[in-house]
Parts: structure tokens; sequence; C-alpha cells
């Protein structure tokens, strides 16, 4: 009599050239993402800014002529600075999503190489590729809504990169003035009111697009938990696997759908309010 085989676990499949293209992809993408944006936020003969010192001492001279003009519109080397970050967060922005784009890719194609392989040992490695390029993948999420809050309000963004909590000088004396101005708004009897509304309004701009953004982003990722809870009812129950990987991705993904819920609240509040939480920032707070 002939003893019947035992069926051997299938290998993991993982398409090879996919696999090797996304990673080169996304190798080149980060590179670029650290590399490449000040050099491509450069615009002609403006040049950019090399180094973060050279940016913050242009910076603050312009934001303290901008402060004592009172004027709505920004002084030439001030608008100078803000255009380049925009350019800066626009740059870093495409990259982000480019970047996004290719990691949910791998590891679409990871965790479904996991999920169709039997073996322990090709298992944990397919789970452990696919478990850190969803970590990746998330952490590119978050620089890509950094950087549209950037690029949608850069002077609220720019101006984090001054010295508020020592600023020294006459850069000292502007912010002193703001402060006060801060804690009487809206009272407009103050000086260098326009200025200062102009910068009430962009701080609240800057925390809007956040709330939206987080928002949007929680709603999909509360349908994707959805969606991984279903297959995971439906798995057959021998099928371990694939339920253990679903219950998981159904949780993570509703948590991290909760956090972005309370983002969203804070940053509407913030942006319906912005002078409170814009004198928290000038008094170094932020």
């Amino acid at each position: 009599m002939r003893t019947p085989k035992t069926a051997l676990p299938r290998p993991a499949e993982v398409p090879g050239r996919a696999l090797a293209v996304l990673v080169a992809l996304a190798v080149a993408l980060g590179a670029g993402f650290v590399l490449a944006p000040s050099r491509l936020a450069a615009n002609g003969s403006e040049g950019g800014f090399s180094e973060q010192q050279g940016l913050v001492d242009t910076l603050r001279p312009a934001f303290v002529a901008y402060w004592r003009s009172g004027d709505r519109q920004f002084p030439p080397e001030l608008e100078r600075v803000v255009d380049y970050w925009f350019r800066f967060h626009m740059v870093k922005g495409v990259l982000a999503g480019a970047l996004l784009i290719v990691l949910v890719a791998l590891g679409v194609l990871l965790w479904k190489a996991f999920l169709r392989s039997g073996g322990p040992r090709g298992g944990l490695a397919l789970a452990s590729a696919a478990a850190v390029t969803s970590v990746l993948a998330l952490v590119s999420l978050a620089a890509v809504m950094a950087n549209i809050q950037g690029a949608v309000a850069p002077f609220s963004s720019v101006t984090s990169m001054l010295p508020l909590g020592a600023p020294g000088g006459q850069l000292a004396g502007a912010v002193g003035e703001i402060r006060q101005g801060l804690a009487h708004y809206p009272d407009t009897s103050g000086r260098n009111t326009a200025a200062l509304q102009v910068m009430v309004d962009d701080f609240g701009r800057y925390h809007a697009v956040l709330a939206v953004m987080a928002s949007v982003v929680a709603v999909v990722l509360a349908g994707l938990s959805v969606t991984a809870w279903r297959r995971f009812a439906a798995a057959d129950r021998s099928d371990a696997r694939t339920r253990r990987t679903m219950r998981w991705f159904g949780v993570l993904s509703a948590l991290v759908a909760l956090a972005l819920v309370v983002v969203a609240v804070a940053n509407t509040g913030t942006a319906a309010d912005p002078a409170p939480a814009l004198l928290g920032f000038y008094e170094g707070g932020w």
C-alpha cells in the first residue's frame, strides 16, 4: 500500500519584479523627500535656503519689519520667505503622496502574499515586512497631511521657526506687542490691527485644513475597519491566519480613526476661535 502524501504548505508567492520596482521606488522617493525639497523649492534667481539657520536669519528681521509696518501685505523679504516655504511644502507633499501610494501598493502585495503562504518561516518574514511597510505608510500619510497644512497656511507654518520662547532684540518687542494684541482680541483699538488680523485668520486656516483632512482620513479608516471586520466574519474558522490578520486590521484602523477624530475636534475648536491658541503659540507654548 502507498502511504498518502501529506500536502505541503504553499510557499509565499511574491511577484519578484513588482516587489523590486516598488521597493526601488520607495527608496528613491524616501531619499527625495529628505534631500530634494529645498533644492526644488528654490525659484530661479530668488534662490532657496540651504540651511534652516539661513531661513531663520532671514525670517526674523522680515517678520519684525512686517509687524512694524502694520499692513496686511507682506514686505518683499517676508513674501520671499513665505513663498519659498509654500513651494517647500508643496514639493514635500507631492513626494510624500507618491511615497504613500507606493507603500500602500507594496503593503497590499506583501499582505496578500502573507495570507496565501502556509509556511511559518516565510509567513513570519512576510508579516514583518508587511507590518513595517504599513507603519511607514502611516508615517507617509502624516507627512502628506502636515505638508498640505503647511502649503495652505505657509505664513503660520514658517513662523513656527522663530525663537518665540526667547525672542531677544527687536523680535522680543514685536512678540510682546503681538501678545498684548491677542490678549484683547478681537478688540481692534490697538496698533497694527491689520497685521494681527492676518495672523489670526491664517492661524485659523492652518487648523481648519487639518481638521478637514483628519475628518476625511478618519472616515476612510473607519470604512477600512468595517471591511476588515466583514472579512473576519466571512473567513472560514479554519483559516486562522486570515481571521487573525483581519481582526488586527479592524482594531488598529478603528483606533487610528478614533485618534484622528480627536485631532479633528480639537482643530475645529481652534479654527473657530484661533486667537487664544495663537496667543499660546506666541507665548512659546505651541
